[in-house]
């Protein structure tokens, strides 16, 4: 599915506010509300769209611990490494990369003892390194068009 300049001003308006009344962000970009829902749903059934979210205080909830934490693996085989990720709550965010690591975890906790519990599990995959986070500066959550 190619990409218009309207569809980049949708996606934008929707990652800024996903709960927008169709007529609303309509009326943003000079369309009717039907015309929005119509490119809405095009995008949804290309995949463009996956999912909608919501922007959660963990502070509020009580996870006020984020790390990240760097995997080196001691085995070539990575399944049960993946499939322990996905069954963690901890995770936020897991990516494989390049260069001297495996993996990249974003992970929240509640606190010193639950970050100590992940990563005593982490040493059955291989040797990590952690880095807390301090203090948030800026948090992704609307979309960019490059």
């Amino acid at each position: 599915m190619e990409l218009d300049n309207i569809d980049f001003q949708i996606l934008h308006i929707l990652s800024e506010n996903s709960r927008i009344q169709w007529k609303e962000l309509g009326e943003q970009i000079h369309m009717t509300g039907q015309a929005v829902g119509n490119r809405i749903k095009k995008l949804e059934d290309n995949g463009v769209i996956k999912a909608y979210s919501v922007i959660v205080d963990e502070m509020k909830l009580g996870l006020p611990y984020t790390a990240f934490v760097i995997i080196y693996m001691k085995t070539a085989n990575h399944d049960s490494f993946i499939r322990f990720v996905h069954n963690q709550n901890e995770v936020l965010e897991a990516h494989r990369v390049s260069g001297e690591a495996c993996y990249h975890l974003k992970i929240k906790v509640k606190s010193h003892d639950q970050l100590n519990l992940f990563l005593n599990k982490l040493l059955e995959f291989g040797n990590y390194s952690m880095h807390l986070s301090i203090h948030e500066i800026k948090q992704q959550n609307s979309f960019a068009a490059t």
